[in-house]
């Protein structure tokens, strides 16, 4: 009887532990050249999913651990992934019941909005910081790819939460 309650509490912990695993995965996949401003930010949208579903788990401390590892796995500014994800972790906090009752489409552009934060304040950090290498806008583009990925890793994710009981 112990040991299942045991079992089910770690396995909780484990499934959140490899969504960021399969997400720092993502992040650091190989893509061609011309395919990179179009990645997702697959960290924010599970930190994101995470923190919706699982406000008492997944917090700032969490969102900040895990962009200081996004820092070190991209060699970006040390503090800045860590900086921007504890800010959209915040925003989905004090939005999380709401972002509950939204329909997918609602989610999906509100993600596209809190990406576009994340990649926003990215961009001004690295130009202050005289590290930016984009010209332009392009990086936004991330923030759309994100949205349209949104409702994948949802359900993924949803499907994960639902069959090892993640409380």
């Amino acid at each position: 009887m112990m040991e299942s309650a045991i079992l089910r509490a770690s396995n909780g912990i484990w499934v959140i532990i490899a969504s960021f695993i399969v997400a720092s995965l993502l992040l650091v996949m190989p893509l061609p050249d011309w395919l990179e401003y179009y990645r997702p930010e697959w960290m924010a949208l599970v930190v994101i999913y995470w923190a919706m579903a699982l406000p008492h788990k997944i917090g700032l401390v969490s969102a900040w651990i895990l962009g200081f590892f996004v820092d070190v796995l991209e060699g970006s500014l040390l503090g800045l992934n860590g900086l921007v994800l504890a800010l959209v972790t915040y925003l989905v906090l004090s939005l999380y019941q709401r972002l509950r009752m939204f329909t997918m489409l609602q989610r999906a552009s509100t993600i596209f909005m809190l990406v576009g934060i994340h990649q926003l304040v990215s961009f001004w950090i690295l130009t202050v910081s005289n590290q930016n290498t984009s010209p332009n806008l392009m990086f936004l583009v991330s923030a759309l790819t994100s949205a349209l990925v949104w409702p994948l890793v949802f359900y993924v994710l949803r499907y994960m939460r639902r069959k090892f009981r993640v409380v």
